[in-house]
């Protein structure tokens, strides 16, 4: 069991990410990077981000060289919407999470999105909070 954001989380992330069949599938004709940075956290800030790149599947700890959207909240926040207790919808309209880039491409690739974090379930179930 991994503690949430710490490198052992997100490699776990990149494990079930980079193996999963159905989520190559689901991203087969996409093209994005999405960067999450959560502040405040028991550890300081920590940025990781999300490469998807034709159905192959990566999740890489600290920032991107270059991403396309970029999502940066308080850990309160990310600990809320992770578990599931705080929709992302709601946090980004009482301003509690904050969305740059290419917000667009995320309605584009709604479908794939929700792909990752159908696969990312596992690791959250298991996460220490």
């Amino acid at each position: 069991m991994a503690r949430y954001l710490s490198p052992e989380w997100i490699d776990e992330l990149h494990q079930v990410a980079s193996t999963s069949a159905s989520l190559r599938a689901a991203t087969a004709d996409v093209v994005l990077v999405v960067q999450q940075e959560v502040t405040g956290g028991p550890g300081g800030d920590v940025a990781w981000h999300v490469v998807l790149d034709h159905g192959n599947v990566a999740v890489r700890p600290g920032p991107a060289a270059v991403a396309d959207v970029t999502f940066r909240q308080d850990h309160a926040t990310a600990v809320a919407i992770t578990r599931g207790e705080l929709a992302a919808q709601a946090a980004f309209m009482v301003g509690r999470l904050r969305v740059g880039g290419d917000v667009a491409g995320l309605i584009r690739h709604q479908r794939a999105l929700a792909g990752v974090d159908d696969v990312f379930a596992t690791v959250r179930a298991g996460t220490e909070w």
